[in-house]
């Protein structure tokens, strides 16, 4: 007999066989965009640090969201671009059902779409300090917060929101959030937890985008969003989410936190997101752009280690071109 007899490359030699014995597939329906929306008509704004990503009117929002659509993408996340003069210490005007928000939500609802429309349920575009929350002392005031967040998440899902998504780390909001959805009768509306959101460095480019950067200024948000040291906590956090009421949990950053992606869907059996977030996005493009890496090939391998890690689904900035370059193969 020859040696070795196991020969672990004959699965590996042909496309074919690679193809047969994979364990894990990328797909469209495995994609999230989110998307930055701004007021005026036929206006985009381009986002200088994530190359390719564009504040857009509502107006071409739609357009855009007819094309994820086209493409098969399950649904799209709304972020919002508030104007400086809306904003304000408590947030007031994410509470408006007239707001940027709740206005793009109806106009892509009418355009009578097969796409799903996730909303960011946390206080940080529409303050003018920059934090998810209301201050009381200089500090963001949990339960004082949580029924702001209640009442921005039924303006949303009046407006036609199908999953509201909390990101805030307030402590019990998903609960309440759920009482107060269906005490309005939007008992069809799911909740999206960011059950495990760190404290992280790689969101510096979202904040660029939706203008919190320079409300926030110097301070940070360690107070409410978990050490990035931390996992046993992460679990604690899913753990009490779930409890609440969350029909499906997110752990973001996705990359540097897959360990985290992984231990969640093992423990749990939820239906678990990751994000790939703006910092992630913008560092493969830059690196591309210097020609250190392929996009296109690092783009697709980036995507599909969520879905090895266990994640169900990925929010990525870049869903329309992974979505194209599945759509090829």
């Amino acid at each position: 007999m020859g040696y070795p007899r196991v020969r672990m490359r004959r699965n590996r030699r042909h496309p074919w066989t690679r193809r047969l014995v994979g364990e894990h597939r990328l797909g469209v329906d495995d994609l999230i965009w989110p998307v930055f929306v701004q007021e005026g008509t036929k206006a985009r704004t381009e986002v200088p640090s994530m190359p390719g990503v564009a504040r857009l009117s509502i107006d071409l929002l739609v357009q855009a969201a007819r094309e994820a659509s086209e493409l098969g993408l399950p649904a799209i996340a709304l972020f919002p671009v508030v104007d400086p003069e809306q904003k304000s210490p408590n947030g007031e005007e994410a509470t408006s059902p007239d707001n940027l928000v709740c206005r793009a939500i109806r106009a892509v609802k009418e355009a009578k779409l097969d796409l799903g429309i996730l909303c960011d349920v946390a206080l940080d575009p529409f303050t003018d300090h920059g934090h998810d929350g209301v201050l009381h002392n200089g500090e963001v005031d949990n339960d004082a917060t949580i029924a702001v967040l209640c009442q921005q998440a039924c303006v949303q899902a009046a407006a036609g929101c199908d999953i509201v998504a909390p990101s805030d780390m307030m402590d019990g909001r998903v609960g309440a959030i759920r009482e107060a959805l269906d005490e309005k009768n939007f008992s069809s509306v799911s909740i999206l937890a960011y059950a495990a959101k760190y404290a992280s460095a790689f969101y510096g480019p979202f904040r660029d985008a939706i203008g919190a950067a320079s409300n926030l200024g110097a301070g940070g948000k360690q107070s409410y969003q978990m050490d990035p040291a931390n996992g046993d906590e992460a679990l604690r956090e899913i753990a009490l989410d779930i409890a609440e009421g969350a029909d499906m949990i997110m752990v973001k950053p996705g990359l540097p936190y897959l360990d985290i992606v992984r231990r969640a869907k093992d423990r749990f059996g939820m239906p678990t997101f990751a994000y790939q977030v703006s910092g992630e996005y913008a560092m493969l493009k830059a690196a591309a752009k210097a020609g250190a890496l392929d996009w296109e090939r690092t783009l697709l391998e980036s995507l599909l280690c969520f879905k090895r890690a266990g994640a169900d689904a990925i929010l990525t900035y870049a869903a329309i071109e992974a979505a194209r370059l599945l759509e090829k193969e």
